[in-house]
C-alpha cells in the first residue's frame, strides 16, 4: 500500500471518527414524578419536554448533536430525588437536567448539581428558595422558569383582599416543603396588607378527611380558603366544604389548575381560582401549535392535558437550554451556566418570549405581572373573570 493511500484512508478514518464525536447525544435528565399525586404535573413536563426534544431534533439538534433524553420517576420522594440526581450525574453523565416538580425534591437533589456544576432548569417546583439554596457561592447553577411562591402568595391575597375586598382568610396548607413555604409566603403577603389568617390549618398528602380543619376556618369567621397542596388533597378541601354546606371563595396556588383537583371536586371545585403562567387556550400560533401537538401526540382524556402549566413551562425549558448550549458553543457546565445568564438570543416559548431572561444575580424566567388567574369552569381552566 502507497503512502499516499495510507494518508488518505488516515484521513478518512479520522474524519469518520471526527462525525462519531461530533453526533454524540447530548444527554439531558429529566426528573420528576411519573407516579402518584403528583404525576400529573410530572408527566405533563415529561411530555412538554418530549415535544421540543422532537422539534429540536428534527431540525438538527444542537451543535450538531441530538438532544437525548434520560427519564426517571423521582416518585415525589425527597430520598428517591436524590439517588437519581447521582445516577444522572456519575452514571448518564447528563449536561443538565430540568424538571424537579416538588420543592422539597429539588431542595433535597439540586446539591448535588451544584458539587459537579451541572445547569438544572427547575420548570415546576415554585418554592422560592429553590434557586436561592446557593445564591451566597460565586455560581449559581440552579434556574427555573415557573413562577415561585411570592409572586403567586402576592396574586393571590391581592385576589382575596384587594379585588373581591375579603378581610377574614383562612389558609390550609399541606405538611410538605411546598405547602409550609408557601403558607409563609402566604402570611407574609397577607402582612403587607395589615392582615393576618383567621386560621391557619395543616394537613398531610393522602389525607381524605379534612372536616377538622375546615370547622375551624368556618368558626373563624373566615370569608375565603387560601390554599398550598396539590390535587387530590385540594379536592378533599372542595368536597369537605360541600359536606358542611359551607361554600366560601377557594383561592390557591397553581396547582388548582391539575386535572386531579379538577377531576375529584367535580361541581364542588367550580369556581377555584388560581396563578396560571398558561392556560389550554390556543390565542397565539405558538400555543395552537403546541397545544394541538400536544393533544396529537398524547391523545389525553377529554382533550385536556392534565397540568397544562407543567406542559408549557417544561417545553420552554428545553428550549431556554437549547439556546445556551448553542450560544457557549459547549456542553460544559460553567459555560452553560454563563450563557444562560447572559442569553443573547430571543427564545420564543409557549408561556412567553424570553428577552435576557436570566442575569448571574437573577435565575428566575418568570417575573411578578407575567402570570393571569385562572379559575376552574366546566371541567377546564379558563381565565378568571
Amino acid at each position: 500500500m502507497s503512502y499516499k493511500l495510507q494518508a488518505m484512508i488516515a484521513a478518512a478514518l479520522a474524519t469518520l471518527a471526527l462525525s462519531a464525536v461530533a453526533a454524540d447525544p447530548i444527554k439531558i435528565g429529566v426528573t420528576g414524578p411519573f407516579t402518584g399525586g403528583s404525576a400529573p404535573m410530572g408527566v405533563s413536563m415529561r411530555d412538554g419536554v418530549k415535544l421540543a426534544v422532537t422539534e429540536i431534533n428534527a431540525a438538527g439538534g444542537v451543535l450538531g448533536r441530538p438532544f437525548q433524553l434520560v427519564e426517571r420517576d423521582d416518585e415525589a420522594k425527597n430520598e428517591r430525588g436524590v439517588q437519581v440526581a447521582q445516577e444522572l450525574i456519575n452514571k448518564e453523565k447528563v449536561v443538565s437536567t430540568v424538571g424537579f416538580i416538588n420543592t422539597g425534591v429539588a431542595l433535597a437533589s439540586q446539591r448535588f448539581y451544584q458539587e459537579a456544576k451541572i445547569p438544572v432548569m427547575n420548570n415546576v417546583a415554585t418554592g422560592s428558595v429553590v434557586t436561592k439554596q446557593f445564591a451566597d457561592q460565586p455560581e449559581n447553577y440552579i434556574f427555573r422558569n415557573a413562577a415561585h411562591d411570592t409572586i403567586q402568595s402576592a396574586m393571590i391575597v391581592e385576589e382575596a383582599v384587594g379585588k373581591r375586598k375579603l378581610s377574614k382568610v383562612a389558609i390550609l396548607a399541606d405538611s410538605t416543603n411546598y405547602g409550609q413555604l408557601g403558607r409563609e409566603d402566604l402570611e407574609k403577603a397577607l402582612d403587607k396588607k395589615g392582615l393576618k389568617p383567621v386560621a391557619v390549618e395543616k394537613f398531610n398528602i393522602k389525607d381524605v378527611d379534612m372536616t377538622a380543619q375546615l370547622l375551624k376556618a368556618k368558626q373563624s369567621g373566615a370569608q375565603a380558603i387560601l390554599t398550598y397542596g396539590i390535587g387530590p388533597e385540594l379536592a378533599q378541601i372542595a368536597n369537605g366544604m360541600e359536606k358542611l354546606n359551607w361554600k366560601v371563595p377557594m383561592i390557591g396556588s397553581w396547582t388548582l389548575s391539575m386535572g386531579n383537583f379538577i377531576d375529584n371536586a367535580g361541581k364542588n371545585g367550580e369556581g377555584a381560582s388560581m396563578p396560571q403562567t398558561f392556560i389550554q387556550i390556543p390565542n397565539t400560533p405558538k400555543r395552537k401549535a403546541f397545544i394541538d401537538a400536544y393533544l396529537k401526540a398524547y391523545n389525553p382524556p377529554g382533550g385536556r392535558i392534565p397540568s397544562p402549566v407543567s406542559a408549557a413551562q417544561g417545553y420552554d425549558s428545553i428550549y431556554l437550554l437549547a439556546a445556551a448550549i448553542k450560544q457557549a458553543g459547549s456542553t460544559e457546565g460553567p459555560k452553560v451556566r454563563e450563557a444562560l445568564e447572559g442569553l443573547q438570543a430571543k427564545v420564543e416559548g409557549v408561556v412567553t418570549t424570553y428577552d435576557k431572561p436570566f442575569s448571574k444575580a437573577d435565575h428566575e424566567a418568570i417575573k411578578a405581572g407575567m402570570p393571569v388567574m385562572g379559575a376552574v369552569k366546566e371541567g377546564h381552566v379558563a381565565l378568571a373573570q
